[in-house]
């Protein structure tokens, strides 16, 4: 079992028993007549016992431990680096972009599906899917001029959903249970299954609106935007599930190295919930331009 952060882990607590207590085994006797005080701390030194009062409460650095400011860290730093990655891909033709869909999807199955998380695995998957969405940024930009500025509409929606999404987390308002989870993963698929057969429906030209299925208007109202609310409702709870990860890695103490796994978490997420909220725009304006 992992100490948690805080645990003095000194040689000095080594080889006890499960009842421990100042040095003291669960079968060895109580101090009393006939023992020294070195006997009756379990047979440590004074200079042993000087270092275990003196000795501060050992921080996430000296354990190797996972930490909220460690995360914090992680994230904005694989943050910055698709950042980075956008600024080229909205620069570069899109063959590059397209280049960086594909490429970060696959690092994006490489990262869930490994054992032990790799920092230079997470801000690689961070740089080529910034190529993505710095590219398909300014392809919507481009295309949809009547959206009034689409893209910093989508970067300030995302932001207010996460700060939003944060708070009510923080408070305690808000917390992920089985049973939602368990919705969360049957949407999930729902929708995944929807977008598969909206993408072959488009490619054989079944549908002719630029969104396929999305598109269609009922009662006036696209359907996309209608779908779109609700996986932004999803992305949201899929960040609940992140900040939850992160709570339980840090109070278990998780090792330090995990903090990447945490980050790319993020990522992933808020990169769905930028991409969601950014069609949601552009169906708006599809339909008002029609």
């Amino acid at each position: 079992m992992a100490f948690k952060p805080g645990f003095d882990q000194s040689p000095a607590f080594n080889n006890q028993g499960p009842n421990t207590w100042g040095g003291r085994g669960a079968g060895q006797q109580q101090a009393g007549w006939g023992q020294t005080p070195q006997q009756a701390q379990g047979g440590m030194t004074p200079e042993q016992l000087q270092y275990m009062y003196d000795r501060p409460a050992a921080s996430t650095v000296d354990t190797d431990r996972m930490s909220y400011e460690d995360t914090i860290v992680k994230t904005l730093l694989a943050f910055g680096v698709l950042v980075v990655g956008a600024v080229a891909g909205w620069n570069l033709p899109p063959m590059v972009w397209i280049i960086g869909a594909v490429v970060g999807f696959v690092l994006a199955l490489v990262n869930t599906f490994k054992k032990k998380p790799s920092p230079g695995l997470v801000l690689t998957y961070a740089f080529f899917e910034g190529l993505f969405v710095g590219g398909i940024s300014n392809y919507f930009q481009t295309a949809f001029p009547q959206a009034d500025g689409i893209v910093a509409q989508a970067v300030f929606g995302t932001l207010g959903v996460f700060a939003v999404t944060l708070l009510l987390f923080l408070s305690g308002k808000v917390r992920a249970t089985p049973k939602l989870t368990r919705f969360f993963l049957i949407a999930m698929v729902g929708y995944m299954a929807f977008s598969l057969v909206n993408l072959v429906l488009m490619w054989t030209g079944v549908t002719n609106t630029a969104f396929g299925l999305m598109g269609t208007t009922i009662f006036g109202i696209p359907l996309g935007v209608v779908i779109g609310i609700f996986v932004v409702l999803m992305a949201a709870y899929s960040l609940i599930l992140d900040f939850d990860q992160i709570k339980t890695g840090v109070q278990r103490g998780a090792p330090k190295i995990y903090a990447w796994t945490a980050a790319f978490g993020l990522i992933v997420t808020l990169v769905w919930l930028y991409l969601e909220i950014l069609r949601i725009l552009a169906i708006i304006a599809s339909s008002q331009r029609n």
